[in-house]
């Protein structure tokens, strides 16, 4: 890759709750529809779909997204810094819409495109699906409908580590300690981030995790692309 071409890449994470705190506070409709859904996670054999609904954040019918970390490459002279900044707020629709109003401002170019990831088999589709539930436009790089493969602009860590081989999964934090970077996990993980946001209340730790994901995630891009590594000087943690 050109290092020139970094410019028009917008590195971004996202994280995601449920869309409520406990399972009794749905609908018995959407109850009944949960138990159909978890009825094929790990576990569920031996855990009821109230015991399971801490996990229902990962199913874009069942949760809400809370953060949405971003990062790009910017030139400040001569040299070239990586920004960091978030959206992160209660209220999902409106976080969609900033982070929306965002993209229309700096980011709306036919080059433009977003990574992620395992961003095509979660971010991605994931966001695309709560715009479409709050019902808001979807930016170009997430409208997908119609186009073929080579005309969405997606980029995705886990796709470009697998190397064609498509039943291989690895996680951005073995890819991290694989490449001697440091890992994003030094306070909390995926999994803990639903107990985190109901149970402590502390949106801000969920962010903090969020933006140093996209860290790294631009880190380990610049590895696969076999590009000159990002010093952690050159980052830069910039507030919405």
């Amino acid at each position: 890759m050109n290092p020139s071409a970094l410019k028009n890449i917008l590195f971004l994470d996202i994280e995601t709750v449920a869309q409520t705190h406990h399972f009794n506070e749905l609908s018995e409709n959407r109850q009944a529809l949960w138990a159909k859904k978890s009825s094929f996670l790990k576990g569920a054999e031996q855990l009821s779909p109230e015991q399971l609904y801490e996990r229902a954040g990962i199913y874009s019918e069942f949760g809400k997204i809370v953060v949405i970390a971003v990062g790009y490459f910017a030139k400040t002279g001569d040299a070239q810094e990586f920004r960091i900044s978030s959206f992160a707020n209660n209220d999902e629709k409106a976080l969609l819409e900033d982070f929306n109003a965002m993209i229309d401002k700096y980011f709306n170019r036919p080059e433009v495109r977003f990574c992620a990831h395992n961003g095509k088999e979660f971010d991605f589709p994931y966001m695309a699906r709560r715009m479409v539930i709050n019902g808001i436009a979807l930016p170009e790089a997430l409208q997908m409908s119609g186009k073929k493969p080579w005309e969405i602009k997606h980029l995705d860590t886990l796709e470009m580590w697998k190397f064609g081989d498509y039943k291989h999964f690895t996680s951005l934090d073995l890819l991290a300690d694989i490449f001697g970077l440091k890992s994003s996990k030094d306070d909390i993980d995926g999994s803990q981030v639903n107990a985190v946001y109901y149970e402590e209340n502390d949106l801000e730790r969920i962010d903090r995790y969020c933006q140093k994901d996209v860290a790294v995630l631009a880190q380990v891009f610049l590895k696969l692309t076999q590009l000159p590594d990002l010093k952690t000087e050159d980052i830069r943690w910039v507030n919405t």
